[in-house]
């Protein structure tokens, strides 16, 4: 459930780790999120400048808004370039054998939010 832009309540039961949602961050067969965003002291090469720096998201956002822009960017900012890694609806140019997918699973979903939440000043 949608509450403003923030989605409360975890998608998953499952215990989330910040040390898996750092390999789906940068793993290409996962979210590959390094493509688009940068994370200093994150050991991956050709981290990328199209979406915003997150070395400290967890300082600016909390996990529930976290959540939202993973799940569903688009919705809250329609002309953004980054994909909705949860959604079914309205999408296109999808081939037929992800019809029905989402990009990424519920438990994915929680450990990138537990990943991102860690990333702060400290």
């Amino acid at each position: 459930m949608i509450v403003g832009d923030t989605i409360p309540a975890p998608l998953s039961d499952t215990v989330s780790s910040a040390a898996a949602g750092r390999t789906i961050f940068v793993d290409r067969d996962q979210g590959h999120c390094v493509l688009c965003h940068q994370i200093d002291d994150l050991d991956a090469e050709f981290q990328g400048n199209v979406g915003p720096d997150l070395s400290t998201v967890g300082d600016r956002l909390s996990p529930a808004q976290i959540r939202f822009r993973i799940v569903d960017l688009q919705s809250l900012i329609p002309d953004t370039v980054m994909p909705s890694y949860y959604r079914l609806h309205d999408l296109h140019q999808v081939q037929d054998e992800f019809q029905d997918q989402t990009i990424l699973n519920a438990e994915q979903i929680e450990h990138l939010v537990a990943y991102l939440n860690s990333r702060t000043q400290e």
